[in-house]
């Protein structure tokens, strides 16, 4: 098309030909619509032109080109440029997918759940989205470097370090408690004692205060408390990642501590650029771009009245260091929408820092709040923080009730695989497919339906292609180009060959449902296909072809899965 652009106008040679998926024909080129402006001719006259200059003889790609509409171009490919796309993908190892990433150091921020707390329904999402994202870039070529900025620094540890050290008869390491009893959720509990204790006693929230400051300056005992907590707290924490399939290891894990030795560092160079000013005792960073109440610029406090560090001087040395010492290219953090003023000050002053580069970019990839089947934020009924797990169990609880339902006579290994395998997509499934910027409703019912758009159906779709192809003896089958293309099957290869250009969105826009949204309508062309189409039925070549279009199936939902974390059984 973009050849054909050019034999019409010569100045318009390499023109983007603008072509994209149509449900009016294969393909459309909208090129001549912005061509047409820029000339100061009619759009459906050069989209007429264009098509003329189409040399259609001795073509094998497109068999048809008809101007439509105020400009467009409805272009129909030829069944041989069909069936020899479905051979190419096949024989690539990456499906036809490039490595437009390649090369780019991004770092990806995500799940930072605190120390000593337990893991609760507002990590899913970070945990979740970044693992995706992180798995996405990775394939397309970006080195990633994953990060899980724990919250392992504060007053908090020097009232639960002092609380430990008074109640030496407390049991929080993991060889101490029952079995299936979680190390971070014991933790949990005295440090809520803890508190209490330090809210009540004067004389304990004096010792706690003098215990932040040995931890500080680095008392032995203290610190190798504090080091028990930190080790006990992440393996707590990697047992849910596990069950989750994220991919974050104790190597990534940075907590707020590491920064702890360069955060004075990081405020004297703010200083030095005139960009922190004292205000009321504290240090203040002032925007430029964003006001706050009053009209006044919104601010951040790079140091506190009382010589402390907080949040925002922590985030300023994390991306100092990410591009000093680690050389990134992409910072991309993954946290709620709550933080998006947060993270607009901070890039700012990363910038007029020069910290940030025209060639760094950093994005805050916000989400809503996972809502409750009525619409209201979500709650335990008496009106506390869901834990992560209770919510994962749940999940795998229904499904194994819906999987019972329509396989009574599985057996309880078998059973259990399934439920945990299809709970965990549909928790998975259910977030990702929706536009990470919007709220969602957690509704378990739904979310574990083997139909409608949910991880269960993707994941049962997998499992019939697997079926179809164990049934046909996994022959070593070959495309015939030459054979005539039937209306369902063009309709399946073309929705296949979308899986470059969605990944190569999702890269880009930082948004996994497009993932979700492609894999939903490979499943659908799938059923369609194979409901129109006999497929182990069907004489040669045409079964020959209708078996590899299965296998491409197969390995596209496959390998989506994948990307987003999600298991593709083969049995289910």
């Amino acid at each position: 098309m973009s050849e054909a652009i050019g034999r019409v106008r010569a100045d318009l040679a390499g023109a983007d030909p603008v072509v994209r998926r149509s449900d009016r024909a294969d393909f459309q080129c909208n090129a001549a619509l912005a061509l047409a402006k820029r000339l100061g001719v009619e759009p459906r006259d050069l989209a007429t032109d264009i098509a003329g200059a189409l040399d259609l003889d001795g073509q094998t790609v497109v068999a048809a080109a008809a101007p439509s509409g105020p400009g467009f171009l409805n272009v129909t490919v030829t069944d041989h440029a069909v069936w020899e796309q479905v051979a190419a993908r096949l024989r690539d190892l990456r499906l036809g997918t490039g490595a437009p990433e390649g090369g780019r150091r991004t770092v990806v921020d995500y799940s930072a759940p605190n120390i000593a707390k337990e893991m609760h329904v507002g990590h899913l999402r970070t945990t979740i989205i970044g693992d995706s994202l992180a798995r996405v870039l990775d394939f397309l070529g970006a080195d990633v470097v994953r990060q899980n900025h724990l919250g392992d620094w504060g007053t908090q540890f020097g009232m639960l370090i002092q609380y430990l050290d008074e109640h030496p008869d407390a049991t929080w390491h993991h060889d101490e408690l029952d079995e299936g009893a979680s190390a971070v959720s014991a933790l949990n509990d005295l440090y809520r004692s803890a508190r209490a204790e330090f809210d009540a006693d004067p004389d304990f929230a004096d010792r706690s205060r003098a215990r932040v400051v040995a931890l500080q300056a680095g008392d032995p005992d203290t610190v190798a408390v504090w080091r028990g907590i930190v080790t006990e707290s992440e393996r707590s924490f990697r047992a849910i990642y596990d069950r989750l399939t994220v991919l974050l290891t104790a190597e990534d894990s940075v907590g707020e501590s590491f920064y702890n030795p360069v955060l004075a560092d990081t405020v004297d160079e703010l200083v030095a650029a005139g960009l922190a000013v004292e205000s009321e005792g504290a240090l203040v960073f002032h925007s430029n771009e964003v006001s706050g109440p009053e009209g006044k610029p919104a601010a951040l406090v790079v140091r506190k009245s009382d010589g402390g560090y907080g949040y925002d001087t922590t985030d300023l040395a994390t991306i100092r260091h990410r591009v000093r010492e680690l050389g990134a290219d992409r910072l991309v953090y993954v946290t709620d929408s709550r933080q998006s003023l947060h993270f607009q000050l901070v890039f700012e002053a990363a910038r007029r820092a020069g910290w940030l580069t025209d060639d760094t970019s950093a994005e805050h990839v916000a989400y809503g709040t996972i809502l409750g089947p009525d619409g209201t934020p979500f709650k335990t009924r008496a009106g506390g923080t869901v834990r992560l797990v209770d919510l994962l169990d749940a999940a795998v609880t229904r499904a194994r009730a819906v999987v019972v339902e329509k396989n009574p006579d599985l057996d309880a290994a078998e059973l259990d695989r399934i439920a945990e395998s299809a709970g965990i997509a549909a928790v998975k499934y259910a977030d990702l497919s929706t536009s990470r910027v919007k709220d969602y409703s957690f509704d378990v019912d739904r979310m574990v339906s083997f139909t409608g758009n949910t991880g269960v159906y993707l994941q049962y779709a997998h499992a019939r292609i697997s079926s179809i192809l164990r049934n046909a003896g996994d022959p070593d089958t070959t495309v015939d180009p030459t054979t005539a293309l039937h209306p369902a099957e063009r309709d399946l290869v073309l929705t296949l060959d979308a899986h470059d250009a969605v990944l190569t969105e999702v890269a880009a826009t930082l948004e996994p449902h497009r993932l979700c949204g492609h894999l939903y309508e490979v499943a659908r062309a799938f059923t369609a296909f194979y409901e129109a189409c006999p497929v182990l039925k069907a004489d040669e070549p045409v079964r020959g072809n209708r078996l590899a279009l299965c296998r491409l199936t197969a390995r596209t939902l496959g390998h989506g899965l994948d990307l987003l974390g999600i298991a593709a059984p083969e049995r289910m």
